[in-house]
């Protein structure tokens, strides 16, 4: 390595995409210096990544960035419309409600969160995150390259490239963030484990413009499935259309065999593709760009070693199915940054950032193991249309059309593609995914209760819980008749305490506390004539205590202790809890 620091900082990040933009983010808001740098010459150069999930609003919410995303987004209600069809403009096979917009599942979106799900592209929502963490002292390198890393019990020193002028230089950090993405060189080079496979399918991206208001605005959807059997590339030939912005930005997604080389995608190629899928050869197309990629499956089972920690597409790899990478990603800087923040400030020991590894490791299984599933689970689609038992593109046609016919059979076949397309829900319906994440760590204290049981299908379905190591539930609490999230209430970077009436020695015995450790515990008693009430009447069951037990809330909403009721010790009683979390 060359001996010239150019600079140090406390955090430094690399790579800029919703991973690193976040953590930047996050960081600066809670006061924290930090340095992105990224080796392009700005941010996401096309759509990417686009449906935002609640728990990822809530994230954005916290950071206060929550209506300049809306403002960008599609909402919700223009997203609802998953279509099966052979052509935008030919048969409609089937649709499917998604993403919440079902009125039975309405109702679970609407209750489990003060946010609303929407769908934002990939490079609209990271120059909200780099804007805000630039205004809150983040620093931002582009057109520098990572090259090499070296770390010892003080900190990481860095080596990486300009590569406008080609110096070579150094930077000293005391923790390193690898959030550079699906070929991580930072993961590589500190020796992380992966379990899976990469490059299990090969994909292609045609970014275009073209208006479809007249096939797509009376059923607006984010995607339309194309089975068009006969097609040449893509197997039995099923292409996506994905809007990018209604209704004049479309990426088309299509495959290609990856047992060959990835093609080289021409202009005409790619009209080609797009005139099939919409079957409307009359539509002037603008193409605007063109990319290839592959399916991974793949995840790493140790997402840290000592001072360096990878975060987002970094350790989990996966396909675009179920809209979980960028959520997945800004998540795990979530659970990251307050963790580095008590650190860095000297409030908490750091064996603190140890439960980012039992926290997050199993959240990058799941999600990397659900994403492919739905792959999968396109199956029953093609079998309940006779696509699978033949090669031949006519004998799929005739396949597909005897479904319409007025025999016992086709009552069959329209039944089993009826059920196969409700089934997808798992992708396009998965709220309990999103939103059911536990966490089991020494961050979170045990109130020796087991873990509750869910009701409902934990995939489909969202069970909110008061149980420590779940996010705090979402319920509306009136602040002098207006109302307020429990949400709003915690995060920004500081714990939380709830209690009610009676938990008056929990606020005396939290504010004591908080003056021993040199941090900020918010304090919240809820009840008549106290600091919110209980508007509905919802948060006396959502917070599954009594008036004088009290709930421990992490920066990251995560539910840390709970007891039922107040206790003979309670100044005691608290003192363990912070110093079980914050290893002091």
């Amino acid at each position: 390595m060359p001996n010239i620091y150019k600079f140090e900082t406390d955090v430094l990040i690399i790579g800029s995409g919703p991973a690193g933009s976040a953590v930047s983010a996050l960081l600066s808001t809670y006061g924290i210096k930090n340095v992105v740098v990224t080796r392009y010459n700005w941010l996401a150069d096309g759509p990417r990544a686009h449906i935002t999930n609640q728990r990822t609003m809530e994230i954005f919410r916290d950071l206060g960035i929550e209506e300049e995303i809306k403002e960008k987004a599609t909402p919700q209600e223009l997203m609802g419309n998953n279509v099966f069809c052979t052509s935008l403009a030919g048969e409609e096979l089937g649709r499917l409600y998604s993403w919440g917009n079902h009125p039975n599942r309405m109702a679970d979106f609407t209750l489990a969160s003060p946010t609303k799900i929407c769908d934002i592209p990939q490079d609209l929502t990271e120059p909200i995150l780099v804007g805000v963490g630039a205004r809150r002292g983040s620093k931002y390198q582009f057109d520098t390259e990572y090259l090499s890393l070296e770390q010892n019990a003080q900190g990481v020193t860095v080596l990486v490239r300009d590569r406008l002028s080609d110096e070579e230089f150094k930077i000293r950090c005391k923790y390193l963030i690898g959030a550079d993405g699906g070929n991580s060189k930072v993961a590589e080079d500190i020796g992380l484990p992966f379990a899976g496979e990469m490059g299990v399918a090969g994909s292609m991206n045609i970014f275009c413009r073209m208006d479809l208001s007249k096939y797509v605005a009376h059923r607006p959807s984010v995607l339309y499935w194309v089975l068009q059997p006969g097609s040449d590339v893509g197997g039995i030939g099923m292409g996506v259309i994905r809007m990018v912005r209604p209704w004049n930005e479309w990426l088309i997604l299509w495959g290609y065999d990856i047992n060959e080389d990835a093609p080289e995608v021409s202009d005409k190629m790619a009209r080609d593709i797009t005139h099939k899928l919409v079957g409307d050869e009359s539509i002037p197309i603008e193409i605007l760009s063109t990319s290839t990629w592959t399916v991974n499956h793949c995840f790493a089972t140790k997402i840290y070693k000592d001072r360096v920690f990878c975060v987002g597409d970094a350790i989990h790899r996966h396909p675009p199915s179920n809209g979980l990478g960028s959520n997945t990603s800004i998540q795990d800087a979530f659970n990251l940054s307050w963790k580095l923040s008590m650190v860095l400030k000297g409030h908490a020991n750091p064996t603190l950032l140890d439960t980012y590894q039992d926290e997050r490791a199993p959240i990058a299984k799941q999600i990397v193991e659900r994403a492919n599933k739905s792959i999968k689970e396109f199956g029953p689609i093609f079998e309940s249309l006779g696509l699978l038992n033949t090669t031949d593109p006519e004998q799929m046609k005739a396949n597909m059309a005897r479904r319409k016919e007025v025999t016992h059979e086709a009552e069959v076949q329209r039944e089993a593609l009826r059920k196969s397309i409700l089934f997808k829900s798992f992708e396009f319906n998965c709220h309990g995914v999103e939103m059911n994440q536990r966490y089991y760590s020494n961050a979170i204290v045990s109130d020796g209760t087991p873990e509750p049981e869910y009701k409902r299908d934990k995939e489909l379905y969202f069970q909110a819980t008061s149980w420590p190591g779940a996010r705090l539930p979402h319920v509306w609490l009136g602040d002098n008749g207006y109302k307020i999230s429990t949400l709003d209430l915690a995060g920004k970077g500081k714990f939380t305490l709830f209690t009610g009436i009676g938990g008056e020695k929990w606020i005396e015995g939290v504010s004591v506390i908080a003056k021993e450790l040199r941090i900020e515990i918010n304090a919240i008693q809820i009840g008549p004539d106290r600091d919110y009430t209980d508007l509905y009447g919802e948060w006396a069951d959502a917070r599954e205590i009594n008036d004088s037990g009290c709930l421990v809330v992490r920066p990251d909403f995560h539910v840390a202790f709970r007891t039922q009721s107040v206790t003979d010790s309670p100044e005691s009683d608290l003192r363990n809890v912070f110093n079980q979390i914050l290893g002091e």
